[in-house]
């Protein structure tokens, strides 16, 4: 389906507002030609008097004899057109601007909507500025369109039925002769348009690449002056940009020949009419008046056709930008958020992985994993980078799926429960703190609706955040910057920590949570999850091997494959792996 019925297919319950729309266009363009037809009865009046056509008896009605009130009759009709006129054109400016903005809006939110429920695979093949270039940019191009093209095309069309209707009524000849350009200026500007749609196509992928490598620059704009690569990375973005203004250039090329190929066109049908018109009105063959009103309206005819090459550039730009919008939001969604409810209340926590595999690619991640982690319990994961202990914990959040096996919650395959019901009895606390650019409360309380200021404050206490946030300007109120970067990093984690905590979960995961953190940061931390995991089921990913001592259960992973499993004292005795890399770790010799 072509991507602007798949558009209006997609804005279906605007059916309506495009009618109206549309109508309030054709009664404007309705109103807009009469003017002409006004200055040709004028121009009768004056030639002929009370032999003019407003003095008539037309379909058996009395005319206006009196020269003056047919002036008069003409300057009140006059004064109702050009309100009539003015009045469509604010109502249809209104409804196809609010229709524009509508449409956008509601495509915005349903395209970040589908996004955000497409699996972390999805993403990992997905550059976030050439999402972002899609989410904002493509979609105002498409309202652009309809804020004005939509009109135009319509006015387009209108104008000339109107006026060939009357071309036709006056003088057949000439309206033959006024309209032979038209089949040339519509077959251009279709050959024209099928050339553009290729070039603009390039042009928004372009758009893409900018967008995509400045997000990348900025996010990582510490990195860059550390390194003192500013120049670097400057020429990377002037060479996107270069891209992107090559692509436009070509494109701009070709739309800008369409404009004079359509003005030649209309010159010769007005110099036709013009000429063919003026030698028959001296020949007495056609009357002054409906010789003005043919000049004047062949001009109304042809002259907005030069329109269609702005049109047609628009609607090829839209056509591409709605193109990518419609594709992303036709991704399919390989992990399904329905499934049967789970309610959080009667979570015990208890999980088992039942001999699950899974691979990123073809390389094997996790290898028949087969363990039980008790309700109430912490378990600990441990091993070096690249063993799979956190492709355990996005396996359990559903980030991704297991090729093999499956993974119960209270006996439960998690596949078929509800997956926000899933995700809310689970609490997660990353290496990688996402914050928002809110305030300190709102980021403890985020994903914990209605919470109440002494919730978020117990909350703070309990992970050991209220030291700091008391020398905050503005305390709980204070506003974090964008990622929270006007806290360090042991503050953000903290932050993270009270926001597990507060959404009170039946499991609690902490993937690498203390890893990047200082040592008293860490006793801190250490602190608030003796008390937090007591009756929790407490699942801790780490490397150092010191934050995962008290852990019930210990699980080493090699290469995807636990090779060992105990208390931290049973492994040490064991001196086997776990015991090497607390050796290593703690400095100690082996004897």
């Amino acid at each position: 389906m072509h991507p602007v019925q798949r558009l209006f297919a997609y804005a279906g319950r605007y059916q309506r507002d495009f009618r109206l729309a549309s109508l309030y266009s054709v009664l404007n363009k309705f109103f807009d030609i009469l003017p002409e037809v006004l200055i040709g009865a004028a121009v009768d009046v004056v030639v002929k008097g009370e032999q003019s056509f407003l003095a008539r008896n037309i379909l058996g009605a009395v005319g206006i004899t009196n020269t003056w009130h047919q002036l008069l009759a003409l300057g009140v009709f006059n004064v109702l057109v050009w309100g009539g006129e003015s009045l469509f054109q604010y109502l249809y400016e209104l409804k196809w601007r609010q229709l524009a903005q509508d449409i956008q809006h509601d495509l915005r939110l349903d395209t970040y909507r589908h996004v955000q429920k497409l699996e972390m695979a999805y993403f990992e093949n997905q550059r976030t500025g050439n999402l972002m270039a899609i989410l904002n940019d493509d979609i105002n191009q498409m309202e652009r369109f309809l804020n004005g093209g939509a009109n135009q095309i319509i006015q387009v069309f209108c104008s000339s039925i109107m006026v060939s209707a009357v071309f036709f009524a006056m003088q057949p000849g000439i309206a033959l002769v006024a309209l032979l350009p038209v089949p040339l200026i519509l077959f251009g500007t279709f050959w024209f348009q099928q050339r553009l749609a290729p070039r603009y196509a390039e042009v928004r992928e372009a758009s893409g690449d900018v967008s995509a490598r400045l997000n990348n620059n900025l996010l990582g704009l510490a990195t860059i002056k550390a390194f003192a690569t500013e120049s670097f990375e400057a020429d990377h973005i002037a060479q996107a940009s270069n891209a992107y203004r090559t692509a436009n250039a070509r494109a701009i090329r070709f739309s800008a020949a369409i404009t004079p190929v359509i003005r030649m066109a209309i010159l010769s049908g007005f110099t036709a009419t013009l000429l063919y018109g003026g030698w028959l009105t001296l020949h007495g063959e056609l009357a002054v008046g409906a010789y003005s009103v043919l000049v004047f309206l062949t001009q109304r005819l042809l002259w907005p056709l030069t329109g269609l090459a702005e049109v047609a550039d628009m609607y090829q730009r839209s056509v591409a930008a709605i193109d990518r919008a419609m594709k992303l939001l036709d991704t399919p969604i390989n992990i399904p958020y329905e499934g049967q409810h789970f309610p959080i209340e009667q979570a015990k926590g208890e999980l088992r992985f039942e001999h699950v595999d899974f691979a990123y690619d073809t390389t094997p991640t996790l290898q028949d994993i087969h363990i039980t982690i008790p309700a109430g319990k912490t378990t600990a994961f441990v091993g070096s980078t690249g063993s799979g202990k956190s492709t355990l914990v996005k396996l359990l959040l559903r980030f991704y799926t297991a090729q093999q096996g499956r993974i119960l919650l209270d006996g439960q395959p998690i596949d078929a429960l509800n997956l926000q019901d899933l995700r809310r009895a689970v609490g997660y606390v990353s290496q990688d703190t996402f914050l928002t650019d809110g305030t300190v409360a709102e980021n403890i309380a985020y994903g914990a609706v209605g919470a109440s200021d002494a919730q978020i404050a117990e909350a703070a206490r309990a992970a050991e955040c209220t030291e700091f946030i008391d020398k905050l300007p503005l305390g709980f109120a204070t506003r974090i910057g964008e990622r929270g970067q006007k806290l360090s990093g042991g503050q953000r984690q903290r932050l993270a920590l009270a926001r597990a905590i507060l959404k009170n979960p039946p499991v609690l995961i902490l993937d690498e949570a203390t890893s990047a953190v200082d040592n008293e940061t860490e006793a801190a931390i250490q602190r608030s999850l003796d008390v937090v995991s007591r009756n929790r089921t407490t699942i801790v990913i780490a490397h150092r091997l010191s934050t995962v001592r008290q852990a019930d259960c210990i699980h080493l992973l090699e290469a995807g494959r636990i090779v060992e499993s105990g208390t931290h004292d049973e492994l040490v005795a064991r001196g086997d792996g776990y015991a090497a890399l607390w050796r290593l770790q703690t400095g100690e010799r082996a004897e």
